[in-house]
């Protein structure tokens, strides 16, 4: 029986809302950069727990942990070869009780990545899979017999480049691997899989865990009959989801995911969390042509996972207030019972500010707005920090995606480098030892012990409009209507048991006039921004990358 710490239980069973998700503001952190406890240079559970004051202090409501399962981490813990416990870089199982003891202390919900779709080559599932063709679990991973010239079973590729498929010469046949080729894909088709996965999730949950985030929720099942994907025309190509120089953007992806199967599957997901109180989901949705729509699927009813997020606002496309518009109803974020959750950053993307080039005042004002859409908000750790994209010389870099496609994409290690803490210790206060990752110098300047002390600051701007917002019960559960939205503005309307909240963004940098709806309005001058101006003539002007706020 999976162990159940009675202290965790207990806490579980007092959990109160079961809906506490729905307008929830989670913060993500990736473990490795985070702190060191040790000296070895690799952020750990302890270094969590030490750092759980700081997240407490933002406001927010959970915080999502990237995998710190046993791996051989080539993927850097998305390659799991033990699902039921803690890979001794990160600690233990009673480091991790002991974090969600303390988070729990704190008022905080734990949501820990859950890697469903694939497992590593390390694994013992794929160990005796790969052993022969009639072994117990030799239908666990998607094996496929060559073609007859020997060539891959179809024309899948892998996010990762290249073919989606790997020759294995112990069972003379193909393995699946929609990422690494160390990253062998889970067979959904076998009950038995099915059936296991259920059960990692109740260990974890009978741990304490509030939640899971589901890696690549859309790629769990594939296409039996292993048919092509056909080619996608050049003008609806996209480096949504791989870099533009991969050509994985070539393909329309109908056969290797997002298949209609991985529903029935959502549906036993979510009812073994219906089991425990308060527990919540949040899927990853890789879908480069039809995100908005598998994200609302994926989320309709309450009988699947509670929210999903794609590539939308994590994208190279700059989010003008026309887009911002489109992505909401894309979404069906105004009234439809589906959830989203909205985030800017990742451990995936480059770091929004400088993906954006957005100055100061713009990172403010898109920090307001992304804090004012109907779902649930996601913060990647350094966010609140202002931290722009580190640059990671080659010889330096760590993740092997951007080896692989050096220079022209340089991967995901600039938006992973440690954490800055102190203005004036080694390595920004992140480890004793030398980082796995180098700390960036101009990160050092905005360390949080220097913005803790700053009442200007980005780090206090954060905590202010993340108050704001929990002030608002509109921003966490009202409707969602568009009033006004174009290349430089957009303002909505947020509504709940009757009371109306307008919220207005200039999102440039010259000031422009704002149309309140009908009715009498207040401006809310408690909010972070208070620039704007009523005029004489009864006008309304909002200042350059400023934001307003209005009760009526």
């Amino acid at each position: 029986m999976a162990f159940l710490d009675p202290f965790v239980a207990d806490d579980r069973l007092e959990a109160t809302d079961p809906d506490w998700w729905r307008g929830a503001v989670i913060y993500q952190i990736y473990p490795r950069s985070y702190q060191d406890s040790n000296g070895d240079g690799i952020g750990d559970l302890s270094g969590i727990i030490h750092r759980l004051p700081h997240v407490a202090s933002l406001g927010v409501d959970a915080i999502w942990i990237s995998p710190f399962f046993t791996s051989p981490m080539l993927d850097f813990g998305y390659d799991v070869s033990n699902y039921r416990d803690v890979d001794p870089m990160f600690g233990s199982l009673g480091d991790f009780d002991a974090l969600v003891a303390r988070a729990h202390e704190l008022g905080i919900k734990v949501i820990i990545d859950l890697v469903l779709s694939h497992t590593s080559d390390q694994h013992p599932w794929f160990q005796e899979s790969r052993s022969s063709r009639d072994n117990p679990k030799a239908d666990w991973y998607v094996w496929a017999d060559a073609k007859p010239d020997g060539s891959p079973p179809n024309n899948w590729l892998s996010i990762f480049g290249g073919s989606a498929w790997e020759w294995d010469g112990q069972r003379m046949q193909y393995f699946l691997h929609n990422f690494l080729t160390q990253q062998p894909d889970l067979n959904f088709h076998n009950p038995d899989v099915r059936a296991e996965l259920l059960d990692v999730t109740r260990f974890w949950l009978d741990r304490g865990v509030d939640g899971f985030r589901l890696d690549t929720v859309n790629f769990y099942y594939h296409d039996e009959q292993l048919r092509d994907n056909p080619a996608l025309p050049m003008d609806e190509r996209s480096d949504k989801i791989a870099p533009s120089v991969n050509p994985y953007n070539f393909q329309d992806h109908l056969y290797d995911k997002s298949r209609p199967d991985n529903l029935d599957f959502l549906k036993a997901f979510r009812a073994v969390l219906d089991e425990y109180p308060a527990a919540t989901s949040v899927g990853e949705v890789g879908d480069a042509q039809r995100g908005n729509e598998i994200q609302a699927a994926y989320t309709s009813g309450s009988d699947k996972i509670h929210m999903a997020y794609d590539f939308d606002l994590l994208s190279n496309v700059f989010p003008t207030g026309t887009r911002i518009a489109e992505i909401m109803e894309k979404s069906g974020s105004g009234g439809s019972d589906g959830w989203g959750c909205w985030a800017y950053s990742n451990h995936d993307v480059m770091r929004h500010t400088s993906r954006w080039n957005l100055g100061a005042e713009a990172h403010r004002v898109y920090a307001a707005l992304l804090l004012s859409l109907r779902g649930t908000a996601c913060l990647y750790q350094g966010e609140e920090l202002g931290l722009t994209e580190a640059y990671v010389p080659f010889e330096e870099l760590q993740d092997p995606y951007g080896k692989r496609f050096w220079p022209k994409f340089k991967g995901r290690d600039g938006c992973r480098t440690p954490i800055p803490w102190s203005s004036d210790r080694l390595h920004g206060g992140f480890s004793e030892g030398q980082p796995w990752l180098p700390v960036a110098m101009e990160h050092v300047e905005n360390a949080a012990d220097t913005q803790d002390a700053s009442d200007g600051s980005m780090l206090n701007f954060y905590r202010d409009i993340i108050a704001f917002r929990k002030g608002h019960p509109a921003l966490l559960k009202g409707t969602f209507e568009v009033f006004e939205a174009r290349d430089d503005y957009i303002s909505f309307e947020r509504r709940h048991n009757n009371v109306r909240l307008f919220c207005a963004f200039n999102l440039s940098g010259e000031a422009c006039g704002v149309t309140l709806p009908d009715g009498t309005w207040t401006i809310e001058h408690n909010a972070p921004f208070t620039a704007a101006e009523t005029g004489a003539d009864g006008d309304t002007k909002l200042p350059a990358w400023q934001a307003l706020f209005a009760t009526a």
